[in-house]
């Protein structure tokens, strides 16, 4: 925490909820069927990511850079172990890993492939996170259910864990190579005092949060300038113009709310740095970031297609690196653009008692940054389960939110971009547009990787 936030005391308060409606599994006393068990286990033991990520107050960037490169090392482990030969997708990356993958002969019995490769990611999670040493309690755990399970033998664990470890050092050698140490050496952002720029936003007045993450090695993506979108409307006061439209829907719209406009727009709130204060006090209550909402979809309808663990790795893990490209080229456009927030305009020119329904997240506006990223994943998603895989969304039930229902990802991911306008944080060109920008980021993706021929097993299996 940073700014005036840093000087008070912050609370993170565990909201009631059940996390096995994320995880679709306790991992325990409950098991799905055999072939999605594994699956059931690897979706919990990511949430404890989550989790940490959630403590941490990590970014919405900094949080799709964290699974990325957690399940990153998880997808090395299942396929370099079992199918060396199959295509991969760290063929298409822009930079190559910085040494050779520690494979595990096949003479190694020992070795438990969906084990080595859980644990790979948990361990990837606590050496690249803050606190990720929290980890360790799931790693210890994830020992339990293999062994217990009679899964993996006692006598093998060390091996195994050693494995493990080889491939997670192998990933976190990559990730010290991908710009982010140096971002605290570039220029510090500084507001500007310019008509329609962005400015810090109540209540906790908090800085721009990672202003040159433009600067971060993308895995798919060769240049995040490349996927710019047209500019944003000019800013303007005057009632003919875009902008000034704009901005009245936002106030018009936020002023007359829906039972269910309202439902919708906290479902996808997905703040992080959401603070509230008592007193003197100030409160950060626990939220999942907006990538950490749809890693929670793909576990869904992992665990609903009844996927085997080699492809839910996959799909997991293609997800994640889209958001990570998709989080960079947002980045850099909010930072070029670097437009004013709606609670800004509102109070100075409209209504200085205004509030939207959701708090303002601490970086500029233009474009949607929910909006990019719940695209890009909505199309990956539908190129791996279909155009019209239903699914029940029950991500946000552990932070105390209901489920709620889509027929497809492209619905959820309108109804994604939609609550940033209910919410009174974006305005219609930066949601509409944002979209776009998503959808071109993940085609460019698809067009890269061709998910047909990277599915783990064939049409037999």
């Amino acid at each position: 925490m940073s700014g005036k936030l840093s000087t008070l005391c912050v609370l993170l308060l565990l909201l009631s909820g059940s996390r096995n409606s994320f995880a679709g599994s306790d991992g325990g006393t409950s098991l799905p069927p055999p072939k999605t068990q594994e699956v059931a286990w690897m979706v919990d033991h990511l949430f404890s990511i989550t989790e940490v990520m959630v403590t941490d107050v990590a970014s919405p960037p900094g949080a799709a850079r964290f699974y990325s490169y957690s399940l990153l090392a998880a997808y090395l482990v299942i396929q370099d172990v079992e199918n060396p030969q199959q295509e991969r997708l760290l063929r298409h990356l822009n930079a190559p890993l910085p040494g050779a993958l520690p494979l595990a002969s096949a003479e190694q019995k020992a070795i438990n492939t969906s084990f080595s490769a859980i644990y790979a990611m948990l361990e990837v999670g606590k050496k690249i996170m803050p606190s990720g040493k929290n980890l360790t309690a799931s790693q210890e755990k994830l020992i339990g259910q293999f062994v217990k399970n009679r899964m993996l033998r006692k006598k093998d664990v060390s091996e195994n864990v050693q494995y493990a470890e080889q491939v997670a050092n192998l990933v976190l050698q990559y990730a010290k190579n991908d710009g982010y140490a140096q971002l605290s050496t570039l220029k510090r952002y500084s507001p500007s005092s310019g008509d329609g720029k962005w400015y810090p936003t109540p209540p906790a007045y908090l800085p721009a949060i990672d202003p040159e993450w433009r600067t971060i090695r993308p895995f798919f993506i060769s240049d995040a300038a490349a996927f710019a979108p047209k500019p944003p409307a000019a800013f303007s006061m005057d009632p003919g113009s875009s902008f000034y439209r704009q901005v009245h829907e936002v106030y018009t719209v936020t002023s007359g709310l829906t039972d269910e406009q309202r439902l919708i727009a906290n479902f996808w709130d997905c703040n992080p740095f959401n603070v509230s204060y008592s007193g003197h006090m100030a409160i950060g209550l626990k939220k999942i970031s907006p990538g950490g909402h749809w890693m929670g979809i793909t576990g869904i309808a992992a665990l609903k297609a009844g996927l085997d663990l080699k492809n839910s790795i996959f799909i997991h893990t293609l997800v994640a690196m889209g958001l990570h490209d998709a989080f960079i080229s947002c980045w850099d456009e909010k930072y070029r653009s670097d437009r004013i927030r709606p609670i800004t305009v509102i109070n100075e020119h409209i209504d200085q008692s205004w509030r939207p329904i959701l708090q303002t997240p601490p970086f500029p506006e233009y474009t949607s940054g929910h909006s990019v990223i719940s695209r890009a994943s909505a199309i990956i998603l539908s190129s791996f389960f279909g155009n019209d895989f239903s699914f029940v969304d029950t991500s946000e039930v552990f932070f105390g939110l209901p489920e709620r229902a889509f027929d497809s990802f492209i619905q959820a991911s309108e109804e994604a971009a939609i609550s940033r306008l209910y919410g009174g944080i974006h305005y219609r060109d930066a949601i509409e547009v944002g979209m776009k920008q998503g959808e071109a980021i993940a085609l460019h993706i698809l067009e890269k990787i061709d998910p047909a021929k990277e599915r783990l097993l064939s049409e037999e299996n």
